[in-house]
Protein backbone atom coordinates (compact mmCIF):
# COMPACT_ATOMS: atom_id res chain seq x y z
CA UNK A 1 0.00 0.00 0.00
CA UNK A 2 3.00 2.19 0.91
CA UNK A 3 4.16 1.78 -2.55
CA UNK A 4 1.28 2.46 -4.29
CA UNK A 5 1.03 5.52 -2.14
CA UNK A 6 4.02 6.93 -3.54
CA UNK A 7 4.01 5.57 -6.93
CA UNK A 8 0.63 7.81 -7.19
CA UNK A 9 2.57 10.85 -5.85
CA UNK A 10 5.36 10.56 -8.19
CA UNK A 11 2.99 9.96 -11.63
CA UNK A 12 1.05 13.08 -10.16
CA UNK A 13 4.23 15.19 -9.49
CA UNK A 14 5.37 14.11 -13.30
CA UNK A 15 2.41 14.92 -14.61
CA UNK A 16 2.23 18.54 -12.79
CA UNK A 17 5.75 19.26 -14.41
CA UNK A 18 4.49 17.87 -17.80
CA UNK A 19 1.89 20.30 -17.35
CA UNK A 20 3.74 22.98 -16.91
CA UNK A 21 6.46 22.21 -19.51
CA UNK A 22 3.64 21.84 -22.07
CA UNK A 23 2.84 25.61 -21.24
CA UNK A 24 6.03 27.48 -21.36
CA UNK A 25 4.61 29.60 -24.25
CA UNK A 26 1.42 31.02 -24.71
CA UNK A 27 0.69 29.22 -27.69
CA UNK A 28 1.27 25.65 -25.88
CA UNK A 29 -1.23 26.83 -22.92
CA UNK A 30 -4.05 27.61 -25.27
CA UNK A 31 -3.84 24.23 -27.08
CA UNK A 32 -3.60 22.14 -23.61
CA UNK A 33 -6.27 24.58 -21.94
CA UNK A 34 -8.17 23.43 -25.32
CA UNK A 35 -7.58 19.85 -25.54
CA UNK A 36 -8.01 19.34 -21.83
CA UNK A 37 -10.77 21.20 -21.56
CA UNK A 38 -13.03 19.08 -24.40
CA UNK A 39 -11.11 15.78 -22.49
CA UNK A 40 -12.96 17.07 -19.34
CA UNK A 41 -16.36 17.52 -20.92
CA UNK A 42 -16.31 13.98 -22.64
CA UNK A 43 -15.30 11.85 -19.70
CA UNK A 44 -17.72 9.65 -18.58
CA UNK A 45 -16.63 9.01 -15.43
CA UNK A 46 -16.40 12.08 -12.60
CA UNK A 47 -14.40 10.28 -10.16
CA UNK A 48 -11.81 10.39 -12.89
CA UNK A 49 -12.41 13.72 -13.40
CA UNK A 50 -12.38 14.42 -9.39
CA UNK A 51 -8.57 12.74 -9.74
CA UNK A 52 -6.99 14.42 -12.69
CA UNK A 53 -8.11 17.92 -12.37
CA UNK A 54 -6.49 19.14 -9.42
CA UNK A 55 -2.98 19.30 -11.09
CA UNK A 56 -4.48 20.92 -13.93
CA UNK A 57 -6.28 23.36 -11.51
CA UNK A 58 -2.33 24.42 -9.91
CA UNK A 59 -1.35 24.79 -13.36
CA UNK A 60 -4.10 27.11 -14.40
CA UNK A 61 -3.28 29.40 -10.96
CA UNK A 62 0.80 29.79 -11.60
CA UNK A 63 -0.61 30.62 -15.11
CA UNK A 64 -2.66 33.02 -14.08
CA UNK A 65 -0.34 34.33 -11.37
CA UNK A 66 2.21 34.74 -14.36
CA UNK A 67 -0.49 36.76 -16.25
CA UNK A 68 -2.87 38.34 -14.22
CA UNK A 69 -4.48 40.31 -16.47
CA UNK A 70 -5.24 37.47 -19.09
CA UNK A 71 -8.48 37.46 -19.07
CA UNK A 72 -9.10 34.39 -20.95
CA UNK A 73 -7.19 32.46 -18.08
CA UNK A 74 -9.18 34.04 -15.08
CA UNK A 75 -12.02 32.65 -17.27
CA UNK A 76 -10.81 29.89 -18.04
CA UNK A 77 -9.90 29.33 -14.25
CA UNK A 78 -13.30 30.38 -12.94
CA UNK A 79 -15.35 27.64 -15.08
CA UNK A 80 -12.69 24.86 -13.75
CA UNK A 81 -13.31 25.66 -10.46
CA UNK A 82 -16.78 26.27 -10.79
CA UNK A 83 -16.93 22.48 -12.67
CA UNK A 84 -14.63 21.00 -9.88
CA UNK A 85 -16.66 22.40 -6.81
CA UNK A 86 -19.76 20.12 -8.36
CA UNK A 87 -17.65 17.37 -7.51
CA UNK A 88 -17.14 18.56 -3.84
CA UNK A 89 -20.50 18.82 -2.52
CA UNK A 90 -20.62 16.14 0.02
CA UNK A 91 -17.16 18.00 1.64
CA UNK A 92 -19.02 21.91 2.51
CA UNK A 93 -15.80 23.45 3.70
CA UNK A 94 -13.32 22.07 0.45
CA UNK A 95 -16.43 23.30 -1.95
CA UNK A 96 -17.03 26.57 -0.42
CA UNK A 97 -13.00 27.25 -0.67
CA UNK A 98 -13.32 26.31 -4.78
CA UNK A 99 -15.78 27.95 -4.84
CA UNK A 100 -14.14 31.44 -3.44
CA UNK A 101 -11.49 30.85 -6.28
CA UNK A 102 -14.21 30.18 -9.08
CA UNK A 103 -15.62 33.09 -7.98
CA UNK A 104 -13.03 35.24 -7.78
CA UNK A 105 -11.79 34.61 -11.46
CA UNK A 106 -15.18 35.16 -12.82
CA UNK A 107 -15.19 38.60 -11.25
CA UNK A 108 -11.70 39.29 -12.04
CA UNK A 109 -11.97 38.62 -16.09
CA UNK A 110 -16.05 40.15 -16.08
CA UNK A 111 -13.87 43.47 -14.05
CA UNK A 112 -11.22 43.89 -16.96
CA UNK A 113 -13.22 43.58 -19.29
CA UNK A 114 -15.19 46.33 -18.21
CA UNK A 115 -12.85 47.90 -17.30
CA UNK A 116 -14.15 49.08 -13.96
CA UNK A 117 -13.58 48.80 -10.16
CA UNK A 118 -13.29 45.04 -9.44
CA UNK A 119 -15.47 45.49 -6.04
CA UNK A 120 -18.34 44.34 -7.83
CA UNK A 121 -20.45 44.00 -4.40
CA UNK A 122 -20.11 47.77 -4.29
CA UNK A 123 -21.25 48.64 -8.15
CA UNK A 124 -24.81 49.72 -7.77
CA UNK A 125 -27.37 47.48 -9.77
CA UNK A 126 -27.94 51.14 -12.54
CA UNK A 127 -23.90 51.58 -13.13
CA UNK A 128 -23.35 47.50 -13.34
CA UNK A 129 -26.56 47.33 -16.05
CA UNK A 130 -24.68 50.09 -17.91
CA UNK A 131 -20.89 48.26 -18.10
CA UNK A 132 -23.02 45.00 -19.62
CA UNK A 133 -24.21 46.63 -22.65
CA UNK A 134 -20.44 47.16 -23.18
CA UNK A 135 -20.45 43.41 -23.95
CA UNK A 136 -20.60 42.05 -27.47
CA UNK A 137 -20.75 38.66 -28.84
CA UNK A 138 -17.17 38.26 -28.35
CA UNK A 139 -17.38 38.12 -24.72
CA UNK A 140 -20.03 35.75 -23.76
CA UNK A 141 -17.67 32.95 -22.40
CA UNK A 142 -16.39 36.10 -19.93
CA UNK A 143 -19.94 36.70 -18.90
CA UNK A 144 -20.85 33.03 -18.05
CA UNK A 145 -17.55 32.10 -16.41
CA UNK A 146 -18.57 35.32 -13.90
CA UNK A 147 -22.36 34.02 -13.75
CA UNK A 148 -21.25 30.03 -13.18
CA UNK A 149 -18.61 31.22 -10.72
CA UNK A 150 -20.86 33.45 -8.84
CA UNK A 151 -23.60 30.71 -8.63
CA UNK A 152 -21.53 28.13 -7.53
CA UNK A 153 -20.07 30.50 -4.66
CA UNK A 154 -23.46 31.34 -3.69
CA UNK A 155 -25.06 27.51 -3.71
CA UNK A 156 -21.91 27.39 -0.95
CA UNK A 157 -22.34 30.10 0.80
CA UNK A 158 -26.28 29.60 1.40
CA UNK A 159 -26.19 32.00 4.88
CA UNK A 160 -24.45 35.08 3.15
CA UNK A 161 -26.39 37.92 2.65
CA UNK A 162 -24.82 39.00 -0.35
CA UNK A 163 -25.91 36.00 -2.41
CA UNK A 164 -29.67 38.10 -1.98
CA UNK A 165 -27.64 41.44 -3.17
CA UNK A 166 -25.76 39.70 -5.71
CA UNK A 167 -28.82 37.87 -7.42
CA UNK A 168 -29.91 40.82 -9.62
CA UNK A 169 -26.77 41.32 -10.99
CA UNK A 170 -26.26 37.64 -12.01
CA UNK A 171 -29.38 37.22 -14.02
CA UNK A 172 -28.71 40.52 -15.42
CA UNK A 173 -25.47 39.13 -17.16
CA UNK A 174 -27.37 35.86 -17.65
CA UNK A 175 -30.00 37.60 -19.57
CA UNK A 176 -27.07 39.66 -21.79
CA UNK A 177 -25.78 36.44 -23.18
CA UNK A 178 -29.36 35.40 -24.20
CA UNK A 179 -29.49 38.63 -26.21
CA UNK A 180 -25.90 38.20 -27.56
CA UNK A 181 -25.90 34.31 -28.12
CA UNK A 182 -28.57 32.58 -26.74
CA UNK A 183 -27.54 28.95 -28.00
CA UNK A 184 -23.65 29.47 -26.16
CA UNK A 185 -22.69 25.97 -24.61
CA UNK A 186 -26.22 24.35 -25.11
CA UNK A 187 -28.26 27.41 -23.86
CA UNK A 188 -26.48 27.51 -20.21
CA UNK A 189 -27.54 30.60 -19.93
CA UNK A 190 -31.12 30.13 -20.22
CA UNK A 191 -30.69 26.98 -18.27
CA UNK A 192 -29.00 28.96 -15.46
CA UNK A 193 -32.07 31.15 -15.33
CA UNK A 194 -34.49 29.04 -15.17
CA UNK A 195 -33.43 27.90 -12.15
CA UNK A 196 -32.67 31.40 -10.94
CA UNK A 197 -36.66 32.39 -11.32
CA UNK A 198 -37.42 28.86 -10.15
CA UNK A 199 -35.77 30.24 -6.55
CA UNK A 200 -39.19 31.71 -4.75
CA UNK A 201 -42.45 30.71 -4.90
CA UNK A 202 -45.04 32.87 -6.74
CA UNK A 203 -45.50 34.69 -3.70
CA UNK A 204 -42.15 35.82 -2.57
CA UNK A 205 -41.50 37.38 -6.04
CA UNK A 206 -40.55 34.21 -8.39
CA UNK A 207 -41.02 33.71 -11.54
CA UNK A 208 -42.28 29.93 -12.27
CA UNK A 209 -43.44 30.43 -15.94
CA UNK A 210 -40.85 32.17 -17.15
CA UNK A 211 -38.63 29.40 -15.51
CA UNK A 212 -40.47 26.91 -17.68
CA UNK A 213 -39.87 28.99 -20.37
CA UNK A 214 -36.46 29.60 -19.79
CA UNK A 215 -36.10 25.52 -18.97
CA UNK A 216 -38.00 24.28 -22.56
CA UNK A 217 -35.44 26.82 -24.62
CA UNK A 218 -32.41 25.11 -23.00
CA UNK A 219 -33.77 22.18 -24.04
CA UNK A 220 -34.61 23.07 -27.32
CA UNK A 221 -31.05 24.73 -28.03
CA UNK A 222 -29.56 21.48 -26.87
CA UNK A 223 -31.81 19.22 -29.03
CA UNK A 224 -32.56 17.82 -25.37
CA UNK A 225 -28.74 16.30 -25.31
CA UNK A 226 -27.65 17.93 -22.18
CA UNK A 227 -29.40 16.23 -19.49
CA UNK A 228 -28.48 18.62 -16.75
CA UNK A 229 -31.70 21.06 -17.95
CA UNK A 230 -33.59 18.16 -17.98
CA UNK A 231 -32.84 17.23 -14.38
CA UNK A 232 -32.62 20.92 -13.24
CA UNK A 233 -36.01 21.53 -14.67
CA UNK A 234 -37.46 18.75 -12.77
CA UNK A 235 -35.55 19.73 -8.98
CA UNK A 236 -36.04 23.58 -9.62
CA UNK A 237 -39.73 23.82 -11.45
CA UNK A 238 -41.43 20.66 -11.03
CA UNK A 239 -40.72 20.87 -7.01
CA UNK A 240 -41.54 24.35 -6.54
CA UNK A 241 -45.09 23.81 -8.57
CA UNK A 242 -45.37 20.32 -6.72
CA UNK A 243 -45.98 18.91 -10.38
CA UNK A 244 -45.01 14.89 -9.76
CA UNK A 245 -45.78 14.09 -12.85
CA UNK A 246 -43.70 16.39 -14.24
CA UNK A 247 -40.80 15.62 -12.43
CA UNK A 248 -40.91 12.00 -12.63
CA UNK A 249 -41.21 12.10 -16.43
CA UNK A 250 -37.96 14.29 -16.52
CA UNK A 251 -36.17 12.18 -14.40
CA UNK A 252 -36.75 8.89 -16.13
CA UNK A 253 -36.53 10.71 -19.35
CA UNK A 254 -32.65 11.37 -18.23
CA UNK A 255 -32.37 8.25 -16.69
CA UNK A 256 -32.77 6.38 -20.10
CA UNK A 257 -31.00 8.69 -22.28
CA UNK A 258 -27.67 8.06 -23.45
CA UNK A 259 -24.89 10.38 -21.17
CA UNK A 260 -22.29 9.92 -24.25
CA UNK A 261 -22.46 13.83 -26.67
CA UNK A 262 -19.67 15.88 -27.84
CA UNK A 263 -19.02 18.15 -24.68
CA UNK A 264 -21.43 16.96 -22.72
CA UNK A 265 -20.68 13.72 -21.07
CA UNK A 266 -19.62 14.52 -17.97
CA UNK A 267 -22.46 16.36 -17.18
CA UNK A 268 -24.70 14.23 -18.49
CA UNK A 269 -23.61 11.60 -16.31
CA UNK A 270 -23.72 13.97 -13.02
CA UNK A 271 -27.16 14.77 -13.99
CA UNK A 272 -28.00 10.57 -14.19
CA UNK A 273 -26.60 10.39 -10.66
CA UNK A 274 -28.83 13.43 -9.41
CA UNK A 275 -31.90 12.16 -11.63
CA UNK A 276 -31.47 8.96 -9.70
CA UNK A 277 -30.85 10.47 -6.34
CA UNK A 278 -34.28 13.25 -6.71
CA UNK A 279 -36.35 10.35 -7.86
CA UNK A 280 -35.51 8.21 -4.55
CA UNK A 281 -36.53 11.25 -2.23
CA UNK A 282 -39.55 12.05 -4.62
CA UNK A 283 -42.06 10.36 -2.13
CA UNK A 284 -40.66 12.09 0.70
CA UNK A 285 -41.46 15.86 -1.03
CA UNK A 286 -44.69 15.44 -2.73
Amino acid sequence: MKMQCKTSRIVNTFLLLLFLGLTLSACGFSGLQDGFSRALMNQSDPETVREALPAYLVMTDAMIEADPKNIGRLSTGAELYSAFTTLFQHEPARARLLADRARSYGEQAFCLRAAVDCDLAKLDFMKFSEVLTTFDDDDVSVLLSYATGWLVWADTHRDDWAVVAGLPKVQAALERIVVLKENFRYGAAHNYLGILKSLRPPSLGGEPEEAMAHFERALELSDGRNLSARTDYAEYYARLIYDRKLHDRLLNEVLQMPAQAPELTLINSLAKRRARLLLDSAEDYF
